[in-house]
């Protein structure tokens, strides 16, 4: 397993790899270790790549030199939010019955987007739910997932990483 490490500096979110740290923006709650559905708050621990979803209408195909699984999104792909739902936490079909979020957005935060391992081995109904690891939103930060530049996430996955392990401030 090759890691990042997601660190507060200051003010500031680093995603350091190696030698280098690429800026990073987190959940608009910050960090926690009691992470629940809608707190808008990145997990504490060690986030597995599962695997990488990819806009192959704007986007070209990522690379990763650790062999994940590499997929495009369509336009009917969700991730379902709702912890009594028994697809809470995975992915779905839209329209779905339950409430879900949509992966193909008008903006481009999930052009690239790796699904992060968190809550999901079994799902636990309210603990946090489609936790990704994707390209900045427009508004500066995330609703609980980690964001990163659109090059340095290429370079990541370029690079064999697999984990990003988010610590604790």
């Amino acid at each position: 397993m090759c890691k990042a490490v997601l660190r507060s500096v200051g003010q500031q979110r680093v995603l350091l790899f190696e030698n280098r740290s690429f800026r990073a923006f987190i959940g608009e709650s910050g960090v926690s270790s009691h992470k629940t559905e809608g707190d808008h708050a990145t997990p504490v621990g060690t986030l597995p790549f599962r695997r990488i979803l990819y806009r192959a209408d704007r986007v070209a195909r990522p690379v990763s030199s650790a062999g994940l699984p590499v997929e495009p999104i369509a336009p009917n792909d969700g991730w379902c939010d709702d912890p009594s739902h028994p697809d809470y936490n995975r992915a779905v079909t839209l329209p779905h019955p339950a409430s879900c979020e949509r992966m193909w957005r008008d903006d481009d935060a999930y052009d690239l987007c790796i699904v992060l391992g968190w809550n999901d081995m079994p799902p636990v109904p309210s603990a946090g739910s489609a936790i990704f690891f994707h390209l900045p939103p427009k508004r500066g930060v995330t609703e609980g997932c980690i964001a990163v530049d659109e090059s340095d996430l290429r370079y990541l996955l370029e690079n064999g990483v697999t984990e990003i392990v988010v610590e604790h401030p």
